[in-house]
């Protein structure tokens, strides 16, 4: 990557806008919270928070959602909204605990609509789940749309994209680099609550359209995701 961080303008002096979409497995484990994570993380925004970097970070339902959406279905008939509204409920009470770990780095608002353009002083912005339909990677697509910024960092359990998947096929090839049209061949063109993807396919959809660029990595290797901040090699896939 080159500078995709920018918002354009001198590197040294314009304020740096950064998307990154946390997937809910980082946060909440099958042990429980992640504290390590959670110090991690947030030393490391500290540290570019200082150097005028403004985060907008997107969190996932992961392990609760999932447990909140199992325990629905084995006691009762529930359509896709009603699994959905579960999932959106587990990304805003771990957007809460994000929110009081940074303390007065944090605006005051978790973002629940990412249609609108956000206007904070603030240094990191947690947004969570919309409504039914919207995962939590097209929340972060639109914020990116919606406030200027190229690049989404998508910090999930997975090292790379993958020709196909890793766990059926040991023959899989790691993608360092691919295109939205190949990426959708691999994920498709549907969403469905829950589904396990490395990237939701409508939010694909809607970055291939706008000319985004995805980069989906480990988020537990928190000094990779320092060496992409700073434009160095890294370990990841690009999706452009």
């Amino acid at each position: 990557m080159k500078n995709h961080l920018l918002d354009g303008g001198d590197f040294k002096t314009m304020s740096k806008k950064v998307v990154i979409s946390i997937g809910g497995s980082l946060i909440v484990t099958d042990r429980g919270i992640d504290v390590s994570f959670l110090k991690k993380i947030k030393q490391l925004i500290a540290t570019y928070a200082k150097k005028n970097y403004t985060f907008y970070l997107v969190i996932g339902g992961g392990k609760t959602a999932r447990n909140y959406i199992q325990a629905a279905k084995q006691t009762s008939s529930i359509g896709n909204s009603a699994r959905d509204w579960l999932g959106i409920s587990a990304t805003r009470l771990n957007a809460q605990l994000l929110q009081t770990v940074f303390g007065s780095l944090a605006h005051s608002e978790i973002i629940t609509d990412p249609t609108q353009k956000i206007k904070t002083t603030k240094k990191v912005v947690l947004a969570a789940g919309y409504k039914p339909g919207w995962s939590t990677d097209y929340v972060a697509v639109l914020l990116a749309k919606n406030n200027s910024i190229n690049t989404v960092i998508n910090l999930s359990n997975i090292d790379y994209v993958y020709c196909k998947d890793p766990r059926k096929y040991p023959d899989a090839k790691k993608l360092k680099k691919v295109s939205w049209v190949d990426f959708q061949k691999i994920v498709g063109t549907k969403w469905r609550p829950g589904l396990n993807a490395p990237f939701d396919p409508i939010a694909s959809l809607l970055a291939r359209k706008n000319k985004l660029e995805v980069v989906i990595m480990n988020g537990s290797n928190i000094k990779n995701l320092q060496q992409c901040l700073e434009d160095k090699k890294f370990k990841g896939t690009v999706i452009s």
